[in-house]
């Protein structure tokens, strides 16, 4: 493939995820898009379920399968190595507009705040979710999470190199800001339709089965470095270990390079 053409299609799908991102944030919130998480009821409650189930399952084998090392090794025989990742985040761009669109409320509510300063708290905390997501992905380096780095080398005619091992800013408090982001978007809510509580709950159980099988590949990838990063360090909760005593190491990203987080 022509340089240009491979940076573009990076660019493209970089600005694609961007914009799934932002689609997201109405979508869990129930504001300012068309179809929210907990919209009028249109399918019998089993085919809602049933239809749901697959989409969270569906978006979990993608964000997961994809991103293993042996994936990788395989998909990068047909695949161009420099927009490996960027195909990567293709996928995931695809895989949530088919939620997005897909998606059956069931109604229901499962709790209501209505208390003025409560409900505040809880938006406050959906909006540290997001803010948490997007401050871990530029501690990790942004640009290599997305893809952009590798089709900018490429573009340059610079080889790819894996970034080192390092547990910048919340990495040194939990090992998975990300997730703790995603999790606060998930659950922090003054209004839990059912709809938003099965999604919740399905992506708090794929969050959970996907952190074992990433910190297998990162103990594979960094051995006894990340070892003793877990042994030190709690995994999602901070406070929980000895995370305010570890040092900082140094480098630019954390752990999750050349394993990538979804």
């Amino acid at each position: 493939m022509k340089k240009w053409f491979i940076l573009l299609y990076g660019i493209v799908n970089y600005l694609l995820f961007v914009g799934v991102c932002l689609y997201a944030v109405g979508f869990l919130g129930n504001f300012g898009v068309p179809r929210g998480i907990d919209g009028p009821v249109n399918s019998p409650l089993l085919v809602a379920l049933v239809i749901n189930l697959l989409l969270v399952t569906l978006f979990g084998l993608q964000h997961s399968v994809m991103a293993r090392p042996a994936f990788k090794q395989w998909w990068t025989k047909f695949v161009p190595e420099p927009i490996e990742r960027s195909t990567y985040v293709l996928f995931s761009n695809l895989a949530l507009v088919l939620l997005f669109w897909q998606w059956r409320p069931i109604g229901g509510i499962l709790w209501d705040v209505q208390q003025p300063v409560l409900r505040v708290a809880l938006w406050s905390l959906f909006g540290l979710g997001w803010m948490t997501i997007l401050a871990s992905t530029w501690l990790i380096n942004h640009f290599d999470l997305f893809g952009l780095r590798q089709v900018w080398l490429h573009f340059q005619g610079r080889p790819y190199t894996s970034l080192p091992f390092a547990t910048p800013g919340l990495y040194r408090y939990v090992r998975h800001p990300l997730y703790v982001g995603w999790l606060l978007a998930f659950w922090a809510t003054p209004t839990m339709g059912l709809a938003h509580f099965a999604f919740a709950v399905g992506m708090t159980v794929y969050i959970l089965i996907a952190i074992q099988y990433e910190e297998r590949d990162l103990v594979r990838f960094h051995g006894d470095r990340y070892e003793s990063y877990r042994r030190r360090v709690p995994m999602l909760i901070p406070g929980l270990g000895t995370a305010r005593n570890v040092p900082k190491e140094s480098g630019h990203s954390s752990g999750v390079h050349p394993v990538k987080r979804g």
